[in-house]
This record gives structure tokens, sequence and C-alpha cells, in this order.
């Protein structure tokens, strides 16, 4: 079992200082726009990632015109108690402590309080960029496998400075080739652990999202989900060799697993470009369902589930297939948004399961 029991929050965005507790499974949150609602669950977001949902820079998330933060959280997990505390000091320095002990490596933190967050944007990750949705990936993976999460730590790092390499070898006019084949050497062993660990994870993974669509959507469409990477043309050294010439031109690396995806297809022709909004709904929600079951299927327990402004994303039939799912099928704990009191407590009532409404004025 994995629960939030209360949050404490110092200088965190909207908030100067507050503190909130959560008696019950499934909590709403209510109030009017710029209350602070999807920060209350950024705040949580936060505490199990050590970083935001939203942001990309940690300074992005210190209330406005001050210096530093500190969020802490109560949870119980597996019947014992845990304390996450997260400080982002002045010199925007940040730590992170569990149980009052520091971290050497914030990646120890992640996959030890795993959550899922569906947010309005999310849409992007059914017709935004690839990058979007292997950040989808990896954030799953990074939860389920620390090897893999080292794995991509070690490949972004290489990836970074052989993209480094290449430029500086365009400005200057001339390429170390023994430099370069280190690079090379060093980017393929992590790459090719991330390829093999994502091929055998999606193998099964990606017919679990289209069943969970035909559930929420309410249809038995044909739904072909697929994972595309350029490493099943061919061995990573020798793409890298191949594309050796084009990458000193663009002065990037232009191959690799930072180039993989998944593709969407609907019948015959490419799923965002048909889909109806309700069928692309409908599709981020199975998504992110899918990966709410895979995590609760490895880590013996629920994962926390945020759920930010869904209500004005879903018609009321969908709304009802996933709140069933994720409030009554399952026994983890569930945050709900939304601006109207009345609709949100309409929808939960009507679930019979126990609620707490935290209204912000």
């Amino acid at each position: 079992m994995l629960r939030l029991e209360n949050i404490a929050l110092y200088q965190f965005k909207n908030y100067d200082q507050q503190q909130f507790g959560f008696n019950a499974n499934v909590v709403g949150i209510c109030g009017d726009n710029g209350l602070g609602k999807t920060n209350l669950l950024d705040t949580i977001y936060f505490l199990c990632f050590s970083k935001s949902y939203f942001t990309r820079s940690d300074a992005s998330s210190v209330q406005h015109g001050k210096a530093g933060m500190r969020i802490e959280g109560n949870f119980v997990r597996n019947d014992a108690a845990e304390k996450v505390v997260c400080i982002l000091r002045e010199n925007n320095r940040k730590e992170l402590q569990r149980n009052g002990e520091d971290y050497k490596k914030f990646s120890q933190h992640i996959g030890l309080f795993p959550a899922v967050m569906i947010a309005p944007d999310d849409v992007e990750l059914i017709i935004g960029s690839s990058e979007i949705r292997r950040k989808f990936i990896d954030t799953l993976l990074s939860q389920l496998d620390p090897d893999y999460l080292a794995a991509l730590i070690d490949y972004n790092k290489v990836l970074q400075q052989r993209n480094s390499f290449l430029k500086t070898s365009a400005d200057r006019g001339y390429t170390d080739e023994a430099l370069l084949e280190i690079f090379d050497e060093q980017l393929i062993k992590p790459g090719m652990l991330i390829f093999e660990k994502r091929t055998r994870f999606l193998n099964q993974f990606l017919p679990a999202i289209a069943s969970s669509y035909n559930h929420i959507a309410g249809t038995s469409e044909k739904l072909l989900i697929e994972y595309y990477s350029p490493l099943r043309s061919g061995g990573f050294r020798e793409l890298l060799q191949t594309y050796k010439q084009k990458d000193l031109l663009l002065q990037r690396t232009t191959i690799g697993i930072h180039k993989d995806d998944i593709e969407f297809t609907l019948g015959n022709e490419t799923f965002r470009q048909v889909a109806s909004q309700g069928q692309r709904k409908s599709l981020l929600f199975a998504l992110k369902l899918a990966e709410f079951e895979e995590l609760k299927a490895a880590k013996g327990f629920a994962p926390l589930l945020l759920l930010d402004d869904v209500f004005e994303k879903l018609d009321a039939r969908r709304m009802q297939n996933l709140l069933h799912r994720v409030c009554v099928e399952n026994e983890g704990q569930v945050f709900i948004t939304d601006t109207h009191r009345p609709r949100l407590e309409a929808a939960l009532s009507s679930l019979a399961v126990e609620y707490q409404i935290i209204s912000l004025e």
C-alpha cells in the first residue's frame, strides 16, 4: 500500500506556507483557476520524482519574488511510515531526504514512491513530438528498473559530450577520429541495454494499451501500436559508422535510441491524423492507465494517481469509465482537481467510495 497522509509547502509556486492532510483514498481538490489546484498535485509529484511534472527548471517552482523552497510529505508505504523532504536552497542547490537521510544520488529515490500524472496538455503524448513519448516510456521504465535509469543517465551524458565534440570539430575544421571512436563505444553499451529493455518491455506493454483504449472508448476499433527504433534495422556500431559523415555535417548525433518512437495507427492511417478529440483523449487515458497497471503489478501496490482537470477533457461516459477503473477497481490513492465542486461530488458520490473534498479559496 502507498498512501500520502499530509504535505507541507513553503514558498512552492503560489503557496507561501501551507499544510494539507489527506484522510481518504479519493481526494477531490476544488477551487477557481489560479488558486493552486495544479500546483498542489505538482507538489505530490515533486516528492515522488524530485522534480516538477510541468517545468524543467527547479527554480521555476519557487514562489515568485522569493528565494528557495521546501516541501515535505509523510507517506505510508507497505505499512511503514516514510517522510520525504525536498529543499531548494537560495543558491539553487537541491537536497532530497528520506527519513532524515540525504540521498547521494537522486536516482536512488525513483521508483520508491511511484506516481502517475494526467494533465490537460498531456494530449501532446498523442499528437506531439517523439521526445514526449520517449519521456513517457523512460519515466515508467525508470520507476521499474534501476539499471535502465542508470543506463539512461549514462547515455544522455555521453550523447551530450559527443554532440559537443561534433560541434567543436566543425568549428576547428578537424576531427579527432580516435576520440570520436571512444565516444561511440561509450554510447553503444548503454544504448544497446536501453534498446533491449525497451524492446522486451514494450512487446507486452503496447497490447495492454490497445485493450485499455477499447475499454475506455467503449469500442472495438482496430488500434495498432508499434515500437520504432533505428536499431531495429542494424547494429548500433554499424549505424554510427554509416551516419558519421551526416553527424559531422549537422554537428549532432543523428542516430541512436534517442530517435525511438511509439507509433499509433487506426485502421491503416496514422492515428493523430484521423482520430477525433474523443479518440485522442481515450488513447491518452489508455496510455496512462496502462502505466498505472504496470506499476501496480511490479510494486505490489497501486501508485498514486494525480488527475488534473480531467472533467474538462472527457465526456460523462468516458469520465465514469475512468473513475470506476481508478477509484473502485483499484485500492490506490487518487487526487482529482476540478473547478466545479458539485460536479466532482456528484461523480464521486455515484461511485459509492469514501472521499474527501479540499476547497481552495
